[in-house]
């Protein structure tokens, strides 16, 4: 018997709160359809009030008619990520945050030197006075694949004084036929050795040029050559017996031979293409004056705008700048004349 008194006294109680709350959201969007605008607005303390009664009150949905139910219980969810924004908000001052300029030298030194671990990083930034500790270092590092492995450009800058790059371009002349130019560069000051011109390349002749190239104890260490077909056994042969080592660019990979590229760049943009070429007499000429130019009078980024052969500095009290024109007047050469 004081068991059921017990259930209906609260049952009246919750009857009575239930009615208390439905007056209240009555109430409320009576207020917010009062309110002097075509399309009420609805403020942030109108969307706290709806997600109360939509955690205190079951039947919140048959009393609204402003908003969609959909509506107020997406304004539920966004309150419930605010809030946890704000309870997960640091209490305290932490590490201080590593400078942008600070992880960009990080990845710089990473990337620039693949044989360097952490320490040696970390090393490095001590002695520039910058404060780090090894695990940021770590953490901010480049991730090289195992084991790490220097690239073409750092391979062919340690060698260059031991290196030669050999390759053939192509020249038209007046009357339709092909020449084949062959070229043996120096790395290391970007010096054409040798070149010589035919119309019908093969091994035994390109073998023979690479002789003529190296008399008695000029022979380079390492030659960098393509795949052409041009290149078979007999300039295998001829090269192995010189005691040179071949180093064969990948297939299709020209950037992997770039100086020798780059002179048959500027040779095709600077000379010949200015040129009809008659016959291979003519075109020798041609690149006898033009590799003149190129050694001794042409400037190259690659050698901090130097010549092939050192050019000196004539500063302005060895007299007035007179011209010399080369290569047919292609180009010319500047220099002081003294008085």
């Amino acid at each position: 018997m004081i068991f059921i008194l017990f259930r209906t006294f609260i049952s009246a109680l919750r009857s009575h709160r239930a009615l208390a709350l439905e007056n209240l959201a009555l109430r409320h969007q009576l207020e917010v359809l009062k309110r002097n605008a075509k399309k009420p607005r609805l403020t942030n303390r109108d969307r706290a009030l709806w997600i109360f009664l939509l955690r205190y009150w079951a039947d919140w949905r048959e009393s609204l008619t402003l908003v969609q139910p959909e509506t107020v219980i997406r304004w539920h969810r966004r309150g419930f990520r605010l809030y946890w924004k704000w309870k997960s908000r640091p209490r305290w001052p932490g590490r201080r945050r590593v400078p942008t300029e600070v992880r960009d030298l990080i990845r710089q030194m990473s990337r620039d030197n693949p044989l360097w671990g952490a320490p040696r990083i970390h090393g490095e930034l001590l002695k520039l006075g910058i404060e780090v500790s090894q695990a940021t270092v770590s953490k901010y590092m480049i991730r090289h694949r195992k084991p790490p492995s220097q690239g073409w450009r750092t391979f062919l800058t340690n060698h260059a004084q031991d290196i030669v790059s050999v390759d053939f371009f192509t020249v038209p002349t007046a009357t339709f036929r092909v020449l084949f130019v062959f070229l043996v560069l120096s790395n290391a000051r970007r010096r054409v050795i040798h070149f010589n011109v035919t119309d019908s390349p093969s091994a035994a002749w390109t073998g023979q040029q690479v002789v003529e190239a190296f008399p008695w104890d000029t022979v380079p260490r390492y030659l960098l050559r393509d795949r052409d077909g041009v290149f078979g056994e007999d300039f295998v042969r001829r090269v192995e017996s010189m005691d040179i080592k071949q180093v064969l660019i990948s297939a299709r990979s020209p950037w992997q031979n770039p100086y020798v590229e780059r002179i048959i760049g500027s040779i095709r943009r600077e000379c010949v293409d200015h040129t009809i070429i008659f016959n291979e007499r003519h075109l020798r000429r041609v690149l006898r004056e033009y590799f003149k130019y190129y050694h001794g009078s042409r400037t190259h980024l690659g050698l901090k705008k130097d010549c092939p052969k050192p050019r000196p500095v004539e500063l302005p009290d060895h007299g007035p700048i007179d011209s010399e024109p080369m290569v047919g007047g292609l180009h010319h050469r500047y220099f002081r004349q003294a008085a």
